[in-house]
C-alpha cells in the first residue's frame, strides 16, 4: 500500500515536471548502455588478463593512456565548447548557426589532429624510453598513435549528439561500440587462430574507433541536416575564447586522472600498473550515475543559461544529485564490503588491489555526492575557474604520487588520487554555493 502511494506520488511529479521526466528518461537510456558498455570492456579485460597475465593489459593501458592524453589535446577542448554552443543557439532556434560551428570546429581539430599522429609516431621510441623506461613499448605506441585521428573526431561527433539531445547515439559511441568491436575482433581471433598477443589487442580497439568513428559521422550529419533557422557567422576568436580554457581543464583533468598510472609506470612494474588500472575501472562504477545524469544534464544547464533561468538551473541541478547520490550509494557498500571478492574476478594477483579499490572508490563516492560541479560552472561561463582549479589540483596529485609511490606502491596513488578528487570537488561546490546562492550536494535537502 506504501509503495503504490509512492509510486503514484512519483507518477504525479512526473507529469508535471518536464525537465526531471526528461533527465530521468535521458539518464536511464545512458544509464543502461552504459552499463551494456562496462560489460563489455570488463569481459574484453577479462579476455585480456586471463590469456596474457597483468603485464599485457599494463602494455594495453599505457598505450591508452597515451592515446587518451593526446586526444584531449587533439580536440582544443571544441568537444565541449560544441556541446555547449549547439545546445545554446538549438534552445534559441538557429539551428543552422549551430550546424556552421560544427563544420568550423572540424575543419581546426582534423588539421591538429593529424599533426599530433604524426609526432607521437615519431616520437614514440623517446616516450617509451624517456617516460615510461619501457623501449620494447615502442612499436605498441606506434600502432596506437593511428587512433588519436579517429579517436579525436568520435569524441567531437558524440558531444555533438549528446547537445542534440541525442543520448542513446551519444553512449552507444563513446562507452559501448570500440570496446563491443574490440572484443569481437580479439575473440574470433584467439578462436579462429588460437592465439593472441599484445599487438592483436592494440589493433582490435584500434578497429573500433575507426568503426565507431564513420558511424558517428553518418547519424550525425543526418541529424544536423534537420535543424532549421538563419545561419549566423560566428567567428572563430568567439569559439576559441571558449574552447581553449576547456581544453586546458580536460588536458589538466585528464592528466589528473591519468598521471598515478603514468608514475606508476615509471616507479612500478607493468604487473602494478596493470592491477592499478583493473582497480581505477572498478571504481568508476561508483560515479557511473553521475555521467548518466551528465549526459542529459549538461545541454540542460547550457540551455537554461543562455535563456537566463537560474532557479531552472537549480532545480534540474539539486534533482540530479539527489538522483546520483541514491543509486551510488549501495555500489559503494558492495565495493567497501567484498573488495577481494571484484578484485579477485581478474585473477589471484589482482587481489593485492583490494586496498586500492577501497580507497579509490571512497574518493569517487565523494564525486558523485557533490553532483554536477564542474559541468555547472563550464556550461555558465567559468571555464577560467574550472581551468585554474584543475591545475592547481594536478601539481597537488603530481606532488603527492611523487611522495607516496616510492614507498606505498599502487596504495599510494590511490590516496593522491583520492586527496586531489576531493579537494577540486569541495572548492566548485562552495563557488556555486556562494556564486550561484543553492547547493548542489545531495544531504543538504536541495
Amino acid at each position: 500500500m506504501i509503495g503504490s502511494e509512492v509510486l503514484e506520488k512519483l507518477r504525479s511529479r512526473l507529469e508535471g515536471d518536464v525537465h526531471l521526466r526528461e533527465v530521468i528518461r535521458g539518464s536511464t537510456t545512458f544509464l543502461i548502455l552504459r552499463i551494456l558498455g562496462m560489460i563489455v570492456a570488463y569481459a574484453f579485460t577479462l579476455l585480456v588478463t586471463r590469456k596474457l597475465g597483468a603485464s599485457a593489459w599494463g602494455v594495453f593501458a599505457l598505450s591508452l593512456t597515451v592515446l587518451q592524453i593526446v586526444s584531449v589535446l587533439g580536440r582544443l577542448g571544441l568537444d565541449s565548447a560544441l556541446l555547449r554552443f549547439i545546445a545554446q543557439y538549438r534552445a534559441k532556434g538557429q539551428g543552422k548557426t549551430a550546424y556552421h560551428i560544427y563544420k568550423k570546429s572540424l575543419k581546426i581539430v582534423f588539421s591538429f589532429s593529424l599533426t599530433l599522429t604524426v609526432l607521437v609516431y615519431f616520437l614514440s621510441p623517446v616516450i617509451a624510453e624517456k617516460v615510461f623506461a619501457k623501449e620494447y613499448i615502442t612499436p605498441y605506441l606506434r600502432v596506437m598513435s593511428f587512433g588519436i585521428l579517429p579517436f579525436t573526431l568520435l569524441f567531437i561527433n558524440s558531444e555533438s549528439l549528446r547537445s542534440l539531445k541525442k543520448i542513446k547515439e551519444y553512449t552507444a559511441f563513446q562507452n559501448l561500440l570500440p570496446f563491443f568491436i574490440a572484443l569481437f575482433i580479439t575473440f574470433f581471433v584467439f578462436f579462429a587462430l588460437n592465439e593472441v598477443n599484445e599487438m592483436v589487442v592494440l589493433v582490435s580497439y584500434l578497429m573500433g574507433i575507426i568503426i565507431a568513428f564513420v558511424l558517428s559521422f553518418v547519424i550525425l550529419r543526418k541529424n544536423f541536416v534537420k535543424l532549421s533557422g538563419e545561419v549566423h557567422e560566428v567567428p572563430l576568436k568567439s569559439i576559441l575564447y571558449v574552447s581553449l580554457p576547456m581544453m586546458i581543464s580536460s588536458s589538466l583533468f585528464m592528466l589528473m586522472s591519468w598521471v598515478d598510472t603514468v608514475m606508476l609506470g615509471i616507479f612500478r612494474s607493468e604487473g602494478e600498473v596493470g592491477i592499478y588500472n583493473v582497480a581505477l575501472r572498478l571504481s568508476m562504477i561508483t560515479s557511473f550515475t553521475l555521467a548518466a545524469i551528465n549526459s542529459i544534464a549538461a545541454p540542460k544547464f547550457a540551455e537554461f543559461w543562455g535563456k537566463k533561468d537560474m532557479e531552472g538551473l537549480r532545480k534540474v541541478a539539486q534533482q540530479s544529485t539527489k538522483l546520483i547520490f541514491l543509486a551510488s550509494t549501495p555500489v559503494l557498500a558492495l565495493f567497501l564490503l567484498f573488495p577481494s571478492f571484484f578484485m579477485g574476478l581478474f585473477g589471484e594477483e589482482f587481489k593485492m588491489g583490494v586496498f586500492t579499490l577501497i580507497i579509490l572508490t571512497v574518493g569517487q563516492f565523494v564525486n558523485s555526492v557533490c553532483g554536477s560541479v564542474g559541468y555547472i560552472l563550464q556550461m555558465t561561463g567559468k571555464q577560467m575557474l574550472v581551468q585554474n582549479v584543475i591545475l592547481f589540483s594536478l601539481l597537488i596529485n603530481i606532488g603527492l604520487n611523487y611522495l607516496l609511490i616510492p614507498k606505498y606502491g599502487i596504495e599510494g596513488a590511490a590516496l593522491a588520487s583520492m586527496v586531489t578528487t576531493v579537494m577540486w570537488n569541495v572548492v566548485f561546490l562552495l563557488f556555486i554555493r556562494f556564486r550561484y546562492g543553492f547547493w548542489t550536494i545531495a544531504l543538504s535537502g536541495g
